[in-house]
């Protein structure tokens, strides 16, 4: 996207998804790893999780910023585009 254009609902709702994918795999690590608290996780366990953690931080944080873009642009209230988002999400995973 440049950085001129406003985003199309495409893009939000790659990043949306982009976003989703990256929580799906620091919710696997919680399970695979178990609790920090109740487990000691060796050092790489850490790292890796940590490295989901602010993948998903960052994803989502841009999926939000764009999404926010996106309603603003085109006058929408954002939570109804979110709800268009989702229900574009959930659609496209489930092809």
């Amino acid at each position: 996207m440049a950085d001129d254009a406003a985003p199309t609902f495409d893009e939000v709702v790659e990043k949306q998804r982009a976003a989703d994918q990256a929580h799906n795999r620091v919710e696997e690590l919680r399970h695979s790893l178990g609790p920090p608290t109740e487990h000691k996780w060796t050092r790489q366990q850490t790292v890796t999780y940590e490295t989901a953690w602010r993948a998903w931080r960052d994803l989502d944080r841009e999926a939000q910023s764009t999404l926010a873009e996106y309603a603003r642009t085109r006058g929408r209230a954002r939570q109804e585009v979110q709800e268009d988002v989702q229900t574009a999400v959930r659609s496209r995973d489930s092809e």
